[in-house]
């Protein structure tokens, strides 16, 4: 794996403890699971099987875009998985955040820029593609830029969670 600086390099071995990997591991066997397409959709499907027809789902709005729920919901406690479509452009998850849980992020379709601190700041974005993936451990810091339309990530957790702004949390 190539690595930009060594602060990156830092701050990989530092997030990818034995918990964080074995939490990321049973969520993507999760996400995995869920994204197996069964090839014959006339029949009917198993007792627990759970699938999403992209294609049919309905999308609800968001503060910053539209957001899909997958499986179980990010305020509740449990595991979820969700899918956000963010808008182009600056937003309230563009203000250094963090979250009360371990998250996932894989990147669908379009480009995600993902920067890391208490403060915004453009030169710190890492552009991340489609196929791309990373964790962020509870607490971290950090903020995210939508530059283009078709952006789509999954993002996997254990709520309940939600959005803390830096300075609320400072507070």
């Amino acid at each position: 794996m190539i690595f930009e600086n060594h602060d990156a390099e830092r701050h990989r071995e530092k997030i990818m403890t034995e918990e964080t990997t074995n939490y990321t591991k049973c969520f993507l066997a999760t996400a995995l699971g869920l994204a197996v397409i069964v090839p014959v959709y006339a029949q009917e499907v198993p007792e627990g099987v759970v699938m999403l027809n992209a294609a049919k789902a309905q999308w609800d709005k968001s503060p910053f875009g539209e957001q899909l729920k997958v499986l179980g919901d990010q305020t509740k406690a449990g595991p979820y998985i969700l899918l956000t479509k963010p808008r182009p452009g600056r937003s309230g998850a563009s203000e250094p955040h963090t979250h009360p849980d371990t998250r996932t992020y894989t990147v669908i379709s379009g480009t995600w820029y993902v920067g890391f601190g208490t403060k915004y700041d453009e030169s710190k974005l890492i552009a991340l593609t489609a196929g791309s993936y990373y964790t962020e451990p509870a607490g971290v810091p950090h903020f995210i830029l939508i530059k283009d339309e078709g952006v789509v990530v999954q993002v996997t957790g254990a709520g309940p969670s939600r959005l803390i702004p830096v300075d609320a949390a400072k507070k």
